[in-house]
């Protein structure tokens, strides 16, 4: 009897080893997967974006590129304390507080619009979807054309017999080229928030219905509450394409335009083509952490506004 019970002692130990050693190989084979899938991407990312910015970081702390004597904040105190920086920063930060939340706000009210039932909805969507594919020197084109000093804007003001304006030259250029960053925007936002507004469970909306809520309850209540993470991409989404409006102002403007539109590209740029590399660095790791922060924020605004829907 003792004979039979050793014997099958010793099987299930064999097996349990067995069934160990097949698991840890499974799991093993799982995270090598992993790997190969995840590798590509980890090492396109590591390579193009962290070591770049860590070669950023490290220029930023320096006294040149020839001359790498460490300075720390040295360079940092000589950005902020310079004229054009301070400049395109406030510019930067103008633009950005009008255009951010009016691009927010109107996608959002455009999207509204076309759920509900109204006539030419198809004509609608395709007219704020075509600024995504025109050119941006086409963009520019246009915008030149309306707003030049001989441009059809003025043309209309000289019919109604007042004087013409020099757009891009007056205290209007930051309007124009808001209305140009949101006429560029929109429709793209409107679509994120269009997909968004089709997800909301349909028997909350009902039940609301039921109960008699009125539309500015059901849209504070439900659906806002269900498009936060919309709300948080699409803000995000926002600040970054306010960045890149140097494109359109450049192009409509030079390297140099007028103090109004001089925007922290600009700085950026001019300080390339100056080869001031430590200067260029060190606003490009200042801008990078209040970039950080601001999303930071956005993250926990939204955490506390939305974590009752998650899910």
């Amino acid at each position: 009897m003792s004979t039979n019970r050793d014997k099958k002692t010793k099987e299930k130990t064999k097996k349990s080893i067995k069934e160990r050693a097949l698991g840890l190989n499974a799991k093993t084979r799982d995270i090598i997967h992993s790997w190969m899938f995840l590798g590509p991407s980890v090492f396109g990312v590591s390579v193009f974006f962290i070591l770049p910015f860590l070669v950023v970081v490290y220029y930023s702390v320096i006294k040149s590129p020839l001359n790498p004597e460490f300075v720390f904040l040295e360079n940092f105190q000589n950005v902020m304390g310079n004229s054009a920086f301070k400049i395109a920063v406030k510019n930067t930060v103008d633009f950005s507080i009008v255009a951010v939340p009016l691009a927010v706000v109107l996608s959002l009210g455009l999207a509204l619009m076309l759920e509900a039932k109204i006539p030419l909805k198809s004509q609608f969507r395709t007219f704020f979807l075509s600024p995504m594919m025109v050119p941006v020197a086409s963009v520019v084109l246009i915008w030149q054309v309306l707003f030049h000093n001989n441009g059809v804007l003025n043309e209309i003001l000289l019919f109604f017999e007042m004087e013409k304006i020099d757009w891009l030259k007056s205290e209007w250029a930051l309007g124009v080229i808001v209305v140009l960053y949101l006429w560029k925007n929109l429709g793209y936002n409107m679509i994120l928030f269009m997909s968004s507004l089709a997800n909301i469970p349909k028997e909350l909306l009902e039940a609301a219905d039921v109960e008699g809520s009125s539309a500015f309850y059901k849209f504070f209540a439900i659906k806002l509450r269900y498009l936060s993470p919309t709300v948080l991409f699409v803000t995000i989404l926002s600040m970054i394409n306010s960045f890149k409006v140097f494109r359109e102002i450049y192009l409509l403007t030079g390297e140099y335009p007028v103090e109004r539109l001089y925007m922290l590209q600009h700085f950026m740029n001019n300080t390339f083509a100056s080869l001031d590399y430590q200067k260029l660095s060190a606003a490009a790791v200042l801008m990078a952490i209040v970039m950080v922060v601001i999303i930071a924020l956005l993250f926990k605004i939204e955490d506390a506004f939305g974590k009752d829907v998650e899910g």
